[in-house]
């Protein structure tokens, strides 16, 4: 098992994973079509973001993907894992890399939005929910995370 960069090439196999992953939740053919874009995975979203894949015997099982939003704060916009692996622990390895990766870093904070199916998975991780956002689908909302990775330091 290895955690590393993912690599241009990889898009459409990241962006493949994205989709079965959703879908693994059951909302239907119709709404994972209207959010294709949105799981889309593009060379130049590669390139242009922090993406580390999770490999086992060179399979790509798992994905996270990362940016900064300013100078204290960084935004998880993805964390996926293949349907046959959810709910064996490769999430949780997933983003205790990236938290083990934030600790190296100068950000105080980390936020996402979360799919409401997996809002527990983050709380477990110490994230709170600070708001909610309106989703594409009626009367559901994502819930807003975020959790401290620094304390705050006051100038006394």
């Amino acid at each position: 098992m290895k955690i590393k960069k993912a690599h241009r090439t990889d898009a459409n196999k990241i962006t493949d994973l994205t989709i079965r992953s959703k879908d693994f939740w059951n909302y239907g053919a119709e709404q994972i079509a209207e959010w294709k874009d949105d799981l889309t995975i593009t060379s130049d979203y590669i390139d242009e973001n922090q993406v580390f894949k999770l490999s086992v015997e060179n399979e790509i099982i798992g994905f996270y993907a990362f940016n900064s939003q300013d100078k204290n704060t960084v935004k998880l916009n993805f964390l996926f894992v293949e349907p046959k692996f959810i709910g064996k622990g490769y999430g949780k390895i997933l983003l205790n890399d990236f938290l083990k990766r934030m600790e190296e870093t100068d950000y105080d904070k980390i936020t996402l939005d979360a799919d409401p199916n997996v809002e527990n998975f983050y709380t477990r991780a110490g994230f709170k929910v600070v708001g909610r956002l309106q989703s594409s689908i009626k009367n559901r909302y994502l819930p807003i995370m975020e959790m401290e990775i620094k304390p705050a330091y006051n100038n006394v």
